[in-house]
């Protein structure tokens, strides 16, 4: 059993004296990992992080082993993202999230290609943080948990749509919250497509795609909590709007 292809490095941990086990987001096999014998030599180091394009040759005896990778470096991603606080808070929230959430070996039909978008115009925008948050509502939708957004799920309006329901994931508007405006979500305009937008307000989108993240997606590796590495990034954005507010 084997396949080649590209892959993107999810992440990287020690295997006996000298491998590694990688996991790698890849086009047609999903979240994959395999063995990588000298994964901790010194020659490897700059190639195995997170984020990077990897040329992959995986081989396994059968199928349903963990099989080994050669791997090559094909396109360094990391060293754009690592040399700032926020793209690297990005893809760290990226590659945590997709090692939290993505079955093993589930193709997920184009979502390695989102992601592939989302990574190479981190370095090139300040506006990624809306394509991330996008990202987020792509990643909820391809594991069967896509939010409607575009109406009132009471009133079947699409006016005034300023909350959503923690239950169901639809909107609800204004004047069909009523009384229960204060036990439903946020929903800012980021969030309905609209944008640019303010990290203040992307992070108040983003706590509410965390609240069905965490209520929907179970870890893939037993007892693995909620990546820290995405509540940083959402801490991140909300601090770096309320600083930029006291300075006005």
């Amino acid at each position: 059993m084997e396949w080649q292809g590209p892959g993107i490095l999810i992440a990287s941990r020690p295997h006996g004296e000298h491998a590694a086990i990688l996991e790698v987001l890849t086009p047609g096999h999903g979240r994959h990992a395999g063995i990588l014998r000298g994964g901790q030599s010194r020659r490897m180091s700059p190639v195995l992080q997170p984020g990077n394009l990897l040329a992959l040759h995986w081989r396994a005896r059968l199928e349903g082993h963990m099989g080994s990778f050669t791997a090559e470096l094909e396109r360094d991603r990391a060293a754009l993202l690592m040399n700032d606080r926020m793209t690297l808070a990005g893809l760290s929230a990226v590659t945590g999230l997709l090692a939290y959430a993505l079955p093993e070996r589930l193709n997920l039909p184009g979502f390695y290609e989102r992601t592939t978008a989302l990574l190479d115009v981190m370095p090139l925008t300040p506006a990624w943080t809306l394509a991330y948050l996008q990202w987020e509502l792509a990643l909820l939708e391809a594991l069967g948990y896509g939010l409607e957004l575009d109406r009132c799920a009471v009133r079947g309006t699409n006016e005034e749509l300023c909350f959503v329901s923690p239950r169901t994931g639809r909107a609800v508007s204004r004047q069909a919250a009523g009384d229960w405006a204060d036990r439903l979500l946020p929903l800012p305009d980021c969030l309905k497509g609209q944008g640019p937008a303010p990290d203040g307000e992307i992070a108040q989108a983003l706590s509410t795609t965390g609240h069905f993240l965490k209520k929907h997606v179970t870890p893939q590796w037993s007892g693995r909590p909620f990546p820290a590495s995405r509540e940083r990034l959402v801490a991140l954005l909300g601090r770096d709007h309320s600083g930029a507010a006291s300075a006005r």
